[in-house]
């Protein structure tokens, strides 16, 4: 079951391939292994993708694929899974991640206004900047545990459950 849930929401491997923002990864995209779907590679990819969503950079895509090519996981499902972090639920998330890294460093958090600003940026960086970053790993690394051991136990509970139905028939 999750292996034709997952497959219907991924988008075709020869689409992908032919981004450009790609390209820098040349050949390595042709690897087999990236475009399969097991338990392994599904697991490993929730955790990349899921990690990546909390890295308050705009290149998150990218280093997904890279991080999944370097792992031999499941590339389109990385890359898709990044996109929980999209321009509505990003302020949300980043908002949260840096409340727990302010708790965890034990800094009372910083209440501001918020400005699109190169100015608002730079000044704000230095009081904010700390405990976003280790928010952001913080919930990442959890958000990829879960996911990983997550997806895995859904898929064997899925496989169980076939094997089950198989063996009553």
């Amino acid at each position: 079951m999750p292996k034709k849930v997952i497959r219907r929401f991924l988008p075709d491997h020869e689409v992908i391939k032919r981004q450009k923002a790609l390209k820098i990864f040349g050949n390595v995209l042709y690897n087999p292994n990236l475009w399969c779907l097991n338990r392994r590679s599904a697991s490993g990819a929730f955790a990349v993708g899921l990690f990546m969503a909390f890295v308050p950079l705009p290149s998150q895509m990218i280093m997904a694929a890279g991080l999944a090519i370097l792992c031999g996981v499941n590339l389109p499902l990385s890359i898709v899974l990044v996109w929980i972090s999209n321009p509505i639920t990003m302020p949300v998330m980043f908002y949260f991640a840096y409340k727990v890294g302010a708790k965890v460093m034990h800094l009372p958090p910083q209440h501001f206004h918020f400005e699109l600003s190169w100015q608002f940026l730079a000044e704000q960086i230095g009081t904010i900047g700390p405990p976003l970053i280790l928010g952001c790993a913080i919930c990442g690394l959890v958000c990829a545990v879960i996911g990983f051991f997550g997806i895995r136990g859904l898929w064997r509970y899925s496989v169980v459950r076939s094997w089950q139905k198989r063996s009553v028939r």
